[in-house]
Formats: C-alpha cells, structure tokens, sequence
C-alpha cells in the first residue's frame, strides 16, 4: 500500500478539497467520485500535474471499495482528465488554461462591450424590454409547457426551417386584422428575433457594396448590422413626419435599400406620413430598391389606432416586413418573422434551410396557440392601458421640474439636453442607482450632428419607483450640466395630418 499522501510535498486531495458522497443517492459511487475529480480539474481547483491518491488509499479514505475508486479513476482516464503511471503515479493530465470569469468580458469600449452595457438590466426607465407584469405569465408557462410535450412526443425528425405552420398561420391572420398586411402562410418565415430576421433578409438580398438610406437618429445596432452585411450607409434626417425622403433622393438617389421604422420612428416616435410613404414606395418601385420596414412595436402605440404597415400599401413587392414578439411578450423567446414578397419567398426558403432555420418548434406552438385562442390581443389591450398609465404618471411628475424639455415619444419619454450635454456619462452614473435611461446622442450616425437627450422608457417606469427615479436622475443630470433646465426652446415640427389607410 502506497503511503499516505502528504499535501505539502505534492498536491493531492485534501480536506481542501472536499469529496463526500451520498450513499442514498440513485448515482453510483463510482460515478459520484468521478464527477467531484471531475469538477475540481474543471474548475481549477486541481491543477495540471497535482497528484492523487493512490486509488487504495482514496477507497480506505472515503470508506468504499478499491475497486469503486479505481473505476472511477479509469473513467477519468478514458476523459483524459487523468493520467496513470507506476513511476508518478496517477497525476491531473496537462491542458489548455482554464478561462476565466474575466475571459469572458469583451474589451471595454468594444461593439459587444457597448451592447452588453446596452441591454443591461433589468433597470427603471430601461428601454427595449416590456413590462413584466402585463404579461400573464402563467398562462402562457402553461401553454408552453404543454407545447414543449408535444414537442417531445413528436417524431424526432428536422422541423420545417421557414417556422411552424401554425404559428406562420397566425402571425398571417393577425398581420391582415392589425396591420393590413394580407399575405400568406407561405410568405411567413419564422426567425431567431427581430436581428435574425434582419440577418436572413440581407443574406437573401446579397446588396454588398450597395448604398443604404438609415434614419438618423436611428436603432444603432440595426445599423451595425447593415455596415455588416457590407452596405454603405446614407444617414438621412428624420422629422415628425418620419424620414425625409426627398432628402435621400437627394443625396443618395441611387441607394439599393431603405432601412426604416414607418410605424413608430425609433426613438423619436413618429409615423412616417402618407405623401412621404407614398412616394417611397413610387420611387423603390422605378428603382428596384428595397426596402425594410421594423414594425419593432407593432400595435403598441398609446395615441389612437395604430397606423397600418407600410408593406399594406406596397403593389410592387418591394417591401420586406420584419416584427417580432420581443416587444409584446417577451425578449427571451427571441421570435421574430419575416414577410417576403412572393418573387423572394425561394431564395428567402434556401436561406432559411441552409444557413438561418427557424427556433425550437415548441416556442413557436406556444406562441401560435397563444394567439390562436385570443390571449395575444387581450394581452395588448391590457399592455396600452398600462403604458398610457405610466407614460402619464412619468410625465406628470417630470413637467413640473422641467417643462416642455420632457416629451413622449412612443413608447418613451424624451428629456431634452442642451447640445454638448455628456448623456452617455449621465446614463453610465445613474446605472449605478438601478436607472437605465438610453443617451439620445448614441442613435445618431455622427456625433457632430447628435442631437443630446435621454430616453427613458415607458413600459419599465412602475408609478411606485417613478418619483425617485426622476430625482436622482435629475440630480445627476444638475451635477454635470447645472445651467440645463429651460436651457433649449423645444420646437418641434408640425407633423403631417394626412389620413393613412390601406386598400
């Protein structure tokens, strides 16, 4: 029998290492003791090189028998975590350094750096995420735990890549009733969220090298994700009555796609008006341009109906519309669905099947039963109410500290800044407070132009945390801009009244 290891000459199991077992368990000893070896090679704990007891002396200790520690020990061997030696006995096997917690953290001041530190959270005033407490929770984890079953019951065979032809059947039935959008099942692609959907259009559409018009300001990750996909971008000015269109056709007559948000302008609000729609969509159709409409909140808007989508109007098949359910039910699902005109639907399909197929089939079945039974719109209803409330109360106690610099902007309220402002070190100082407003600056393409001001959603603004949020949000504003309240006479433009409907 080997002798007793001794922990100050070489690294072995020791009481710093604690190794029980649970004899009432339904795991066998054997594989209890291999999975705690295991662990601690994973983890760092046990070092390349550290040696371990003989597997004599490990049974003796643990009170088993030598033959359950040995296979343990062979299994180790097999998983090359170990290697034995009559000379050295049996030592951890050399291998790559561990990563660490820290490996993981991108470089700050990097893409993903800024985009972690964007979607934080959860956090007051956060934008991009919906309320939690106008979802029925319950409801729902029961129809997806209901779907997921199905899912399990099913033949294990590959899903259709375009999406679950149910849910495709939904989200067609409802596009035609809330958006007026009539299309097909077989023009639905179901995607990976809003970014998948965007992903799968650009690859479908293959316009590298190709010129862009964004909204300026505009969703900054959208458009990175076009500077991606090779496109050169044509910032264009957004007013209250959307992109100006007659300002891309002026600099940028010859652009190949037109990326916008027509129902509701992300940040500022507002809905792309008729004549400009119309004449949009006149000159993509003498052009052969494309042109992507993010209906990113879909019915969510707190002011009247909702105006129809943009691709309600289009006869030329050149708009491709994007939404997804991140809005209106949640982030986590990552569910989102692509309407292509019908010349694309084939090459959207091959995309779809080769390199961008649809969620897991159970999310999909939840969510088309959830809509299916007319839990989705009441779910909306109950949403907008919500909102309106807290858009109100948000308001409400902003105005009387700050006048017309606070205003409501879709689902968000707008505190403007004076030009020069730091709003993104003032967003950075009240993170630390559980406070996430979004820097107005951030969404434009040039920070020459950038506009200041911070955008503080509406839907994660609870009446209860309102008060306070605002003062120590304001407090912090005051510490780096003192002169700023009433600093900027507010105009803003007088937005198109022209009637939008569909055909």
């Amino acid at each position: 029998m080997s002798p007793p290891p001794n922990p100050a000459l070489d690294p072995v199991l020791s009481p710093a290492l604690p190794l029980s077992l649970d004899r009432s368990a339904r795991t066998p000893l054997a594989e209890q003791i291999r999975q705690g070896i295991s662990t601690a090679i994973e983890s760092g704990v046990l070092a390349p090189g550290a040696r371990l007891p003989s597997w004599q002396d490990l049974a003796t200790q643990l009170g088993v028998a030598r033959g359950t520690v040995k296979a343990a020990y062979e299994k180790l061997a097999d998983a090359q975590l170990v290697v034995a030696s009559r000379a050295n006995g049996t030592r951890v096997a050399e291998r790559p350094a561990l990563r660490s917690d820290a490996d993981e953290r991108p470089d700050p001041g990097s893409f993903m750096d800024k985009y972690l530190e964007f979607m934080a959270g959860p956090a007051i005033f956060q934008m991009g995420v919906p309320a939690q407490q106008s979802l029925p929770a319950k409801l729902f984890s029961r129809v997806r735990a209901h779907a997921a079953r199905a899912e399990l019951g099913a033949a294990a065979l590959y899903p259709d890549p375009r999406g679950e032809l149910a849910l495709r059947r939904e989200i067609a039935a409802y596009l035609a009733i809330a958006r007026g959008i009539q299309c097909s099942p077989s023009q639905i692609l179901i995607t990976g969220g809003f970014a998948g959907g965007l992903g799968l259009t650009l690859q479908a559409l293959g316009l590298d090298g190709r010129k862009a018009w964004t909204e300026d300001p505009g969703f900054p990750y959208t458009r990175r994700g076009l500077e991606l996909a090779g496109l050169s971008l044509v910032p264009v000015p957004v007013d209250a009555d959307g992109i100006d269109v007659d300002y891309g056709l002026t600099h940028a007559p010859d652009a190949a796609l037109v990326m916008l948000t027509p129902g509701q302008q992300a940040p500022l609000g507002g809905t792309l008006s008729l004549p400009r729609r119309l004449r949009l969509l006149d000159w993509a159709a003498q052009q052969g341009a494309w042109i992507i409409e993010d209906d990113y909140l879909s019915e969510l808007r707190l002011e009247g109906r909702a105006a129809p989508a943009l691709a309600s109007l289009d006869r030329a098949g050149r708009v491709i519309h994007i939404g997804s359910f991140s809005k209106t039910i949640s982030p986590t699902l990552r569910l989102g669905f692509v309407v292509a005109p019908l010349p694309l639907v084939p090459r959207f399909a091959e995309m779809a099947a080769c390199l961008a197929p649809a969620p897991a089939p159970s999310i999909q079945l939840a969510t088309a039963e959830f809509i299916r039974d007319g839990h989705y719109l009441r779910h909306l209803r109950r949403t907008k109410r919500l909102y309106v409330a807290q858009r109100d109360g948000l308001l409400a106690t902003l105005r009387p500290r700050v006048g017309a610099q606070a205003e409501a902007t879709g689902l968000a309220v707008l505190l403007r800044l004076p030009d020069g402002t730091p709003d993104v070190s003032i967003a950075k100082e009240t993170a630390a407070f559980g406070i996430a407003p979004s820097p107005l600056s951030v969404w434009y393409a040039s920070s020459a132009c950038a506009r200041c001001g911070l955008l503080l959603g509406v839907a994660t603004a609870p009446p209860k945390h309102v008060s306070a949020a605002c003062d120590r949000l304001l407090a912090v504003v005051d510490r780096f801009r003192p002169d700023w309240r009433g600093a900027i006479p507010v105009q803003r433009p007088t937005p198109s009244h022209s009637k939008i409907e569909t055909n």
